[in-house]
């Protein structure tokens, strides 16, 4: 056996029994790409011209319509033009049909006339033409609830749910950002919050309708439409998808088979409670035009990336959803983030930064409906330990980290670590140089429900920022539009961001992992320290 080979044995066994000290060793920013990063994304930056296309031009971007479709062609041209490689339209799962509204109106014309604001919820049928129809409560949630209307809706649209409350304390307080105080005690909160477990889960009430029973119910009953309020703030529309669309997956039939579904913002659809509620008729005028898809189709994810030199096996990623709601063009939730990760990538390829490691960029599909596309994603290309339905891939070993923006058009504050104390000391270092923007504080914290948790949740690194909260952004609503964001918080995000990607693409080792704090390919990364030694032959 040649020395050479011995030794790179020997280093094997060393690596499996203990990690690399490199492993844990920090390595100082490099300051003079930092400058050419600030200077890039301060000076010459496009990030709002970015979020302005998407949010006034592209618009809505409800998964599988066909806006999401022009704007996922729009972002690979888009990419192309940056000058990203490796550039792809990736499907992930069969998502149901397409559904696209083309065209709205709803108007109360007795006993007095007015425009009502409102939209149709996703994957609900259109009306038969433009109608015109007297109104009815009928919120009761159980048969005997409903039982004294039997034989009287037909022919009419309902009021399904109860007047709503609006919260004017919210409104007094106004929105205030981050208080130096509050991020203080976000990094002396050093005990990780466990997980909120469920309680018990309670039987049914075998009284209570489900919500896709009850609609049912208005449908044999001869009622038209249903008008629903899920918001308590004044002049916003919050609406979703049509009840049970996640079980029957967003199926065409079960889309045709409901009834049209109209959420209304609470000044309007309270009017017409009150008026009900002291015997005045009201009567309504509606049209709903909505299309639904033929066939099942694939939805997609969107990636390009910088390719990396000597590391360009190992990956470090970006992104944020570029899926949305059909409500608004969601300028906060999250164009604002997709624009921050393309221009975190416009900047690294304008500044020629030549990373060890390829940078990835993603923009996510499904992330509204249940993080779809991003946990699809993991699976398909790393593998989850914790679902045996997946496969361990080799590029599991070789993945850094997942840097996301998605809790709204907030300026990065700092950084949730989801629990992984190993990378509290490689990211203070980080931000020492960035500290001038607000970027401070370090959260053990870890936070859910956007996409850096499909990577957490199989033991990958995956962090999201902690934001600032800025007035007027309404995610999920109709009134999330390009007005309401800041153009410096957003030149912001996207330096720290690409400052981020472009030093954990720098590192000799990956990131590390929470669950023992060791980085899987050390034994690679001591084989790649070994090999370069020229050992004479025995």
């Amino acid at each position: 056996m040649k020395i050479q080979q011995r030794i790179i044995l020997l280093g094997i066994s060393l690596a499996l029994a203990a990690p690399c000290h490199a492993a844990y060793e920090t390595v100082a920013p490099d300051l003079d790409m930092i400058a050419k990063i600030r200077e890039e994304g301060f000076q010459r930056s496009q990030v709002m011209d970015l979020a302005g296309f998407m949010s006034d031009v592209l618009g809505a971007r409800l998964t599988l319509s066909l806006d999401m479709k022009c704007a996922q062609a729009w972002a690979i041209e888009k990419m192309n033009e940056i000058g990203l490689g490796n550039v792809v339209i990736e499907p992930f799962m069969e998502y149901g049909v397409s559904w696209d509204n083309e065209y709205f109106s709803l108007h109360l014309l007795e006993p007095d006339y007015q425009p009502m604001m409102g939209f149709p919820l996703t994957h609900t049928p259109s009306t038969e033409g433009r109608i015109t129809c007297l109104v009815v409560i009928a919120d009761g949630q159980t048969k005997q609830d409903l039982e004294p209307l039997k034989g009287k809706l037909k022919g009419a649209v309902v009021l399904s749910s109860p007047p709503v409350v609006l919260d004017l304390e919210r409104m007094a307080q106004a929105t205030p950002r981050r208080s130096p105080e509050e991020l203080r005690q976000m990094e002396q909160d050093v005990v990780p919050q466990a997980r909120r477990r469920r309680g018990p889960v309670l039987p049914p009430n075998p009284a209570v309708l489900k919500a896709e029973d009850r609609l049912q119910w208005f449908k044999a009953q001869g009622v038209l439409a249903v008008l629903e309020c899920r918001s308590g703030a004044p002049g916003l529309v919050r609406g979703f998808a049509r009840p049970g669309t996640k079980e029957d997956q967003w199926s065409r039939e079960a889309s045709l088979g409901c009834l049209p579904i109209i959420a209304v913002t609470p000044e309007h659809y309270n009017r017409m409670y009150r008026i009900l509620q002291r015997d005045i008729p009201v009567r309504v005028e509606l049209e709903v035009r909505n299309r639904l898809g033929e066939h099942v189709e694939q939805a997609n994810n969107v990636l390009g990336e910088i390719p990396g030199t000597e590391l360009k096996d190992e990956v470090v990623m970006i992104g944020a959803h570029f899926d949305t709601w059909h409500a608004s063009p969601n300028a906060s939730d999250n164009t604002s983030g997709c624009a921050v990760a393309l221009e975190a990538a416009r900047i690294l390829m304008a500044v020629d930064a030549r990373p060890r490691r390829t940078i990835r960029i993603a923009l996510w599909g499904g992330e509204e409906q249940g993080i779809h596309g991003s946990r699809e994603y993991v699976n398909r290309h790393f593998g989850n330990p914790g679902d045996p339905a997946t496969v361990i891939k080799p590029a599991y070993e070789l993945f850094s980290a997942y840097f996301n923006q998605d809790y709204g058009a907030g300026a990065f504050r700092g950084i949730f670590l989801q629990g992984n104390e190993h990378a509290r000391r490689i990211f203070s270092e980080w931000m020492e140089p960035l500290r001038d923007l607000g970027f401070t504080a370090i959260s053990i914290q870890s936070v859910g429900s956007t996409d850096h948790v499909s990577f957490d949740r199989a033991g990958l690194p995956g962090f999201q920022f902690i934001q600032d909260r800025i007035p007027g952004t309404a995610g999920h609503t109709n009134l999330d539009f390009l007005d309401t964001l800041q153009a410096e918080d957003l030149m912001k995000n996207a330096v720290i961001m690409a400052v981020f990607a472009y030093q954990t693409a720098m590192r000799d080792e990956i990131i590390p992992r929470k669950t023992t704090g060791k980085i899987p390919n050390t034994a690679i990364a001591c084989v790649r320290e070994i090999m370069v030694v020229d050992a004479p032959g025995e």
